[in-house]
């Protein structure tokens, strides 16, 4: 027989003996067939049944012959913890792999790594074989923004990070802000970690105090671990933290926008609305939003497709931005 041929045999089984029940009546081989086939197994009910009947006594496989149709099962009491990925546990690892490293202790990320190493191999072996193995070269996730490179990161401090939010213990950084001269030391209480595109956050309070602030990973200069335990603010919960805007850098007050914008955009934002209540009509936007920094910045993006009538301070604010920007274009004509 072909080694290729061989090989896809040997997966095409070993799927199905993923597949097979530890209890009940056990699946038919009808079952079984359109489980592989959604696995993207090209397979027929005969070939599922020869495969069934070559593992039969090869791993004492259980057949209820009472009466048709015929159920298969794994005997009572038998280990199924074969030592491979499925194809579908394979695609899952592989199309989150990306997502899950910035966010995994390290020493969980290393016990996964080779899970994940296994993962590829398996697509790798499949191609060209099975349709479902393409999968993970067909789909990408893009972020509606401009492309930044993630800043680097020094793996000791972020496996100190790590460690103390895992194990909810203080840590003693060196921070140094977005605008400072030099970092700061200072006593952080780790409360959640959050990855934002390209840069992955820590949620903390410092010190005694109880307000919630993000500290960016890249700019922990030093970390050192401690014992003390974490002093958690009452009632904090990390998604309503962030459902607060937070991660749109801004405060927890909401405001209602009031905007005239241009045909083009209001053929997006119909598509895409801003907020559950927004209205448009007659090109005037109208949306409860929360007032952030990300809502200015996507302000200013827009250039002259909109246009704020209110409230007041933002459209200021974005006048402001605008006039500054145009007096430096302006001086370099």
């Amino acid at each position: 027989m072909p080694a290729k041929t061989t090989r896809r045999t040997i997966a095409r089984q070993w799927e199905l003996l993923k597949l097979l029940p530890s209890r009940g009546v056990g699946k038919t081989a009808a079952e079984l067939t359109q489980d592989l086939s959604a696995l993207g197994f090209k397979v027929s009910k005969r070939q599922v049944e020869r495969d069934l009947w070559e593992l039969y006594e090869a791993f004492h496989l259980e057949c209820n012959e009472t009466s048709p149709p015929y159920g298969w099962k794994w005997p009572q009491g038998t280990s199924i913890d074969l030592p491979v990925v499925t194809l579908a546990e394979a695609l899952s690892l592989t199309l989150v792999q990306d997502t899950l490293k910035p966010l995994l202790p390290l020493p969980l990320l290393a016990v996964l790594q080779p899970r994940f190493d296994l993962a590829r191999s398996k697509l790798d072996r499949l191609n060209g074989d099975n349709a479902a193995a393409t999968w993970p070269e067909k789909v990408r996730s893009v972020l509606p923004s401009q492309p930044l490179l993630p800043p680097p990161l020094d793996e000791a401090i972020v496996e100190i990070v790590h460690e103390g939010l895992l194990r909810d213990r203080q840590l003693d950084v060196s921070y140094l802000g977005l605008d400072a001269q030099t970092p700061t030391t200072m006593r952080l209480h780790p409360l959640g970690l959050v990855n934002r595109g390209a840069v992955s956050y820590l949620v903390a309070t410092a010190w005694d105090y109880e307000d919630v602030r993000l500290y960016a990973l890249h700019r922990i200069q030093q970390a050192s671990p401690t014992e003390d335990a974490v002093r958690r603010p009452p009632g904090f919960v990390l998604d309503a933290y962030i459902q607060q805007g937070a991660l749109q850098f801004g405060g927890e007050h909401t405001i209602r926008l009031k905007a005239q914008v241009s045909d083009g955009l209001a053929r997006i934002l119909a598509e895409t609305p801003l907020s559950g209540d927004q209205t448009l009509k007659d090109g005037t936007l109208t949306a409860t939003v929360r007032d952030t920094w990300q809502l200015a910045w996507w302000v200013l993006s827009q250039g002259a497709g909109i246009e704020v009538l209110e409230p007041r301070h933002l459209r200021e604010k974005i006048a402001r931005e605008i006039s500054a920007a145009n007096a430096r274009y302006q001086g370099r004509m």
